[in-house]
């Protein structure tokens, strides 16, 4: 059964112009993990938020992976991890959700 995997990040950069770069660097990090993981990721989608409001998250992952196996394959690969380390030293906070999908017919 597919796993949608989902995290938002909140940027600790004290300006709009630096949070851009933080969340473009955070995008690249992970759309980068494509060539490498792709056979564990089935989607790999990542978002700026539009606005500077407050109270809003400044970027989401939205991943999908065939099965647990594929999910847990992907956050214990060293290449994750790198990427995470990045992200980590770039962020504030962080929100994660997994869920499953419906099987559709």
């Amino acid at each position: 059964m597919t796993i949608r995997h989902i995290v938002t990040w909140k940027l600790g950069a004290p300006s709009v112009e630096q949070k851009a770069e933080d969340a473009t660097r955070i995008r690249e990090e992970l759309v980068g993990l494509v060539p490498q993981l792709g056979d564990i990721i089935e989607r790999l989608e990542v978002g700026i938020d539009l606005h500077d409001t407050p109270g809003n998250w400044d970027v989401v992952l939205v991943s999908e992976f065939a099965d647990a196996a594929n999910l847990q394959a992907y956050q214990v690969h060293p290449a994750h991890q790198a990427a995470a380390a990045v992200i980590r030293s770039l962020v504030t906070e962080r929100s994660a959700i997994d869920y499953t999908l419906p099987a559709t017919s």
